[in-house]
């Protein structure tokens, strides 16, 4: 399989649904490419071990993890809240 190969130090990414399947790997691809990640997921343990699964593989990455169901406007705004905020340059 080939992969792309693309630089993303410096970015940052919010992954929805990254706690299995589709989500993950592109995750997992993000990270690869040096993005810091936020994992996000609607239950807790959940969210906490794909951040410990995904800390294991790339410990060089700065990854956090939400649990919220953005599928309402609570979850939506706790995602809002606690994600990692731009930094000028």
């Amino acid at each position: 399989m080939n992969h792309m190969n693309i630089e993303l130090k410096g970015r940052k990414a919010i992954v929805t649904g990254s706690t299995a399947g589709i989500g993950r790997a592109t995750a997992e691809g993000l990270a690869r490419a040096g993005a810091s990640l936020v994992i996000n997921g609607r239950g807790r343990a959940r969210v906490d071990e794909a951040v410990r699964q995904m800390r294991q593989v790339f410990p060089d990455s700065d990854i956090t993890g939400i649990a919220a169901d953005l599928s309402t406007a609570a979850g939506a705004e706790t995602v809002f809240a606690q994600a990692p905020k731009p930094t000028s340059s």
